[in-house]
C-alpha cells in the first residue's frame, strides 16, 4: 500500500512535469493525480510496459497527463 502511494506520487509528479503545470494539493494532488492516472490509464490503455507495484507505468503516466490537463483546465476555466 505504501509503495502504491509512492508510485502514484510519482507519476503523478512527473506528469506535472511534463505538462508544466503545478497540481493543486501538492504531495497529495500527486499521488490522487497518479493513482487515478494509473486508473484511467489502465481502462483506456490496458497494462502494458514495465509494473512497479502492480501499476503499469506508460498507462500510468499518459492517464496521469491526461487528468492534470483536464483538470487544469478546468481550474483554468473557473477562474
Amino acid at each position: 500500500m505504501i509503495m502504491t502511494l509512492i508510485v502514484g506520487g510519482i507519476i503523478g509528479w512527473l506528469a506535472g512535469m511534463i505538462l508544466g503545470k503545478d497540481i493543486p494539493g501538492g504531495i497529495i494532488g500527486n499521488i490522487v493525480a497518479g493513482i487515478i492516472g494509473s486508473w484511467v490509464g489502465g481502462q483506456f490503455f490496458s497494462d502494458f510496459g514495465p509494473k512497479v507495484s502492480d501499476i503499469a507505468i506508460f498507462p500510468a503516466l499518459i492517464g496521469a497527463i491526461i487528468l492534470i490537463a483536464i483538470v487544469s483546465f478546468v481550474l483554468k476555466k473557473t477562474k
